[in-house]
């Protein structure tokens, strides 16, 4: 990682390089402003740490250039004459962190590595914007109708410049993708798309990370901090597992939602910002409302736009699709391109209900990717479960309902694996596949037109 320090003082200059050289990092120096924005438009810069005094130029002169840059660096201001209205401009204006004078070495080095990890998170952001780009393909895999409706929303929700957006599945539903979608769509592109986990956090940390902090704020907090929630600037703060968020959280959030300002803790100074805000959950909010897990009023500000993604089940044709994507992603990762299913093992896999969703499906494409000793991946590399042979509870007369079971989608998937089935067993042959079923080929039909499998036709029609 390189860093330039920016100080018109050489004795300073040298200190920090000797520092932070020994901690491993590829340091340059500047004594001016000119200087320090002769070395940002060179060879790639990742962090500037920089005096706020610089002769007749300033610290903030220096983070301003190198916010307008394409990668633009992570800025660290350091002054002897700090106040907290000065450190409140300099978060406004996209500083990473601010210190005081004298450094505290360790608090400093704490600093530079915490500023560096939210530089390669946007860094890897871009990458991913780049192999996941709208035209690429890749968001529209799949052409269920009901993918087809998500697609088409996600396009308007994209052109709305601040709506909040909830975002609703099941797990491994792809809701995070959905959100990436939206913001890459959007206006928003070039600016940090920034995932928060908030089941991952404790709660004072949490707020910590979404609204910053102030030196002293708490154990631990040996300098000011800017939260996502500045930090993202104008791009996209996604709190990802919303419906664990602790209701005292739920409260202040609320509050920065409809003022658009945080409120750092430890401070009196509110800050604005920018950034959109979208949120995930795969609970039912309106049940977590109504066990008092969940603020009312905070799910009406959240769910400005609903987006509901549907389960893998729930999507039929995609499964094969989806399959024959991953597969061939990962034949590339191994170098063998003559990767391809057998019939019978897309027979397999799209017979099965496929509880963890779409990265339930990628890992078993993996799995198989990675113990096919061939080119051709037989029912032998999937794992048992899927083959039949592992599932030793179905006759044991126990059966387990979950939250969220609905009894309706178990019925509607049971009966489209059995549809598929006997389309399997029959070569295709409707009239056969329904004699299988013991039902009236009109019946047959019907249900083929319902579950989105009337496509499928008899050989030789």
């Amino acid at each position: 990682m390189r860093i330039l320090v920016v100080d018109d003082e050489l004795s300073m200059r040298e200190v920090l390089d000797i520092l932070l050289t020994r901690a491993g990092y590829q340091v340059t120096t500047a004594s001016s402003v000119e200087r320090a924005i002769d070395v940002m438009t060179g060879p790639g810069t990742d962090l500037v740490v920089s005096d706020m005094k610089l002769g007749q130029g300033s610290g903030l002169e220096v983070l301003r250039a190198a916010r307008a840059l394409p990668a633009a660096p992570e800025v660290i201001l350091i002054t002897a004459y700090g106040t907290p209205e000065t450190a409140v401009r300099a978060m406004r204006e996209g500083a990473y962190g601010y210190i005081r004078k004298p450094i505290d070495n360790e608090e400093l080095k704490a600093l530079v590595q915490k500023a560096l990890e939210k530089h390669e998170i946007v860094r890897e952001n871009v990458a991913l914007r780049s192999s996941l780009a709208p035209g690429t393909g890749n968001f529209w895999i799949g052409q269920s109708p009901s993918m087809r409706a998500v697609w088409a929303l996600v396009e308007k929700v994209a052109a709305s410049p601040r709506a909040t957006v909830l975002i609703t599945g099941e797990s491994g539903t792809g809701k995070e993708l959905v959100a990436r979608a939206i913001h890459w769509k959007s206006a928003r592109s070039g600016q940090p798309f920034v995932p928060v986990n908030c089941a991952a956090l404790a709660e004072g940390v949490l707020e910590s990370e979404l609204f910053g902090h102030v030196k002293g704020a708490f154990t631990g907090a040996t300098s000011d901090r800017a939260g996502l929630m500045v930090s993202a600037g104008e791009g996209t703060v996604l709190l990802d597992e919303i419906g664990d968020m602790p209701l005292p959280t739920q409260v202040k959030l609320l509050r920065v939602l409809q003022e658009r300002r945080v409120k750092p803790v430890g401070s009196s100074a509110e800050i604005p910002f920018e950034a959109r805000v979208l949120a995930a959950t795969n609970k039912r909010l309106d049940a977590e409302v109504a066990a008092g897990r969940f603020r009312q009023d905070l799910l009406y500000r959240l769910n400005v736009i609903a987006v509901e993604l549907p389960a893998l089940r729930e999507r039929p044709g995609d499964v094969e699709v989806l399959a024959k994507f991953f597969l061939a992603h990962h034949a590339e990762e191994l170098g063998r391109p003559q990767l391809h299913f057998a019939p019978a093992t897309l027979s397999i896999l799209e017979l099965y209900g496929f509880p963890g969703n779409v990265r339930q499906l990628q890992n078993i494409v993996e799995r198989a990717a990675t113990l096919s000793d061939g080119d051709r991946l037989e029912p032998n590399t999937l794992p048992p479960a899927l083959r039949g042979e592992a599932d030793t509870q179905a006759g044991s007369g126990e059966l387990t309902l979950g939250t969220g079971f609905s009894l309706e989608r178990h019925l509607d998937s049971a009966e489209r694996r059995y549809l598929l089935e006997a389309l399997r067993r029959s070569e295709g042959v409707k009239t056969r596949a329904a004699e299988l079923l013991g039902l009236t080929f009109r019946s047959f039909r019907y249900r083929l037109a319902k579950h989105g499998l009337s496509e499928k036709e008899e050989p030789g029609s």
